[in-house]
C-alpha cells in the first residue's frame, strides 16, 4: 500500500514559507508516498455597501489581496512540484479558493481522505497555526508539523511521549510508518508531574521491542519548565529527529482549548511533531 500525504499551503494573510516544499517532499520520500499538495487561496466578499467603493476604494483592495494570495499559492506549488521532480516524490496538486475563516475547515475536509496531513509551520505565522491546529483536532489522521528548520534526511531516531494514555496510545499506532523506518526509537515519560502507573514507558519499549523496534524508555523528572519543553529538550538531546505525541485538546463553538503540553509544543516548536488526536 502507498501512502498518501496531504499539505495543504496557506497563502492569506500570512503564506507559508518555501522551505514547506523542501520538509514536505523530504516526508514524502522518507515514507515512499504520494504527496497532495492544495493551495487555499482567499477569496474575500465585497462589502455590500455602496459607501465602500466610494470612500476607500474597498473592492479593488480586496482584489489585490486576493491576486497577492494567488501569487502566493502558485509560487508555493510550483516549488513543490520543482523539489518533488527533484526528488522523484509523486506529485499530485490542486488550488482552492475560499473566505479566509473557514480555510482551515476546508484543509480538514482534503485531510480526512488521505493517511497522513502534513502541516507548515512559521514562527509568527498565525494562519499556519490556525490551519495546524485545525487538522490535528478536526482531521481524524495524524498531522506532521514541520518547523521551518526541519531535519530533511529523514527519520531515523524518533521520540515517543508516553503517559499511557488514550491518546499517547493513538500517537503511537499513527506513527507506525515512521517507527517501521527508524533505526532508534527513544519512549520519554516525564514523572513527577503528574500521576502514572508504574514503569509505564519501560512497557511500551518492551512492547516494542517485541515488534522488532530497537526501543529504549527514559524517565524524566518533572523540572521547574513546561513539560513541553522538557519533552522536546530530552527528545533533541537524544538525537531523535521527531517527536510523537498526543494531541490533547478539544472544540467548543470553533475555539480550540490545548492541553499544556500540546500548548507549550506549538508555542515553542524545535523539531518536527507527529501529533494524533
Amino acid at each position: 500500500m502507498k501512502l498518501q500525504a496531504f499539505l495543504p499551503l496557506v497563502t492569506h494573510p500570512d503564506p507559508n514559507s518555501e522551505a514547506v516544499a523542501e520538509n514536505a517532499v523530504a516526508v514524502a520520500e522518507w515514507l515512499g508516498a504520494t504527496l497532495h499538495a492544495r493551495a487555499f487561496n482567499a477569496d474575500i466578499p465585497v462589502p455590500s455597501s455602496a459607501l465602500s467603493g466610494f470612500l476607500m476604494n474597498v473592492p479593488e483592495l480586496i482584489r489585490d489581496a486576493e491576486a497577492t494570495s494567488k501569487r502566493h499559492g502558485d509560487r508555493l506549488l510550483e516549488k513543490v512540484a520543482a523539489v518533488a521532480a527533484r526528488q522523484g516524490v509523486t506529485l499530485k496538486s490542486g488550488v482552492e479558493a475560499g473566505p479566509i475563516a473557514l480555510l482551515g475547515d476546508q484543509a480538514v475536509a482534503h485531510a480526512r481522505y488521505h493517511d497522513l496531513a502534513l502541516a507548515g509551520w512559521e514562527a509568527g505565522n498565525p494562519t499556519s497555526r490556525m490551519t495546524a491546529e485545525a487538522l490535528i483536532f478536526g482531521a481524524g489522521r495524524p498531522t506532521l508539523v514541520l518547523p521551518e528548520l526541519a531535519a530533511r534526511q529523514g527519520f531515523a531516531s524518533i521520540a515517543i511521549a508516553w503517559d499511557g494514555t488514550r491518546t499517547a496510545a493513538r500517537a503511537v499506532a499513527d506513527a507506525l510508518p515512521f517507527l517501521q523506518r527508524a533505526s532508534r526509537i527513544h519512549v520519554l515519560t516525564v514523572v513527577g508531574e503528574k500521576p502514572l502507573a508504574e514503569e509505564v514507558g519501560a512497557r511500551l519499549a518492551r512492547g516494542l521491542g517485541e515488534r522488532g523496534f530497537a526501543a529504549e524508555a527514559l524517565t524524566i523528572e518533572a523540572e521547574d519548565c513546561p513539560v513541553a519543553v522538557t519533552l522536546q529538550e530530552h527528545a533533541v538531546a537524544a538525537g531523535a529527529d521527531m517527536l510523537v505525541m498526543g494531541g490533547y485538546g478539544h472544540s467548543r463553538l470553533r475555539d480550540f482549548v490545548l492541553g499544556g503540553a500540546t500548548q507549550g509544543t506549538l508555542d515553542d516548536l524545535r523539531l518536527p511533531v507527529l501529533m494524533s488526536h
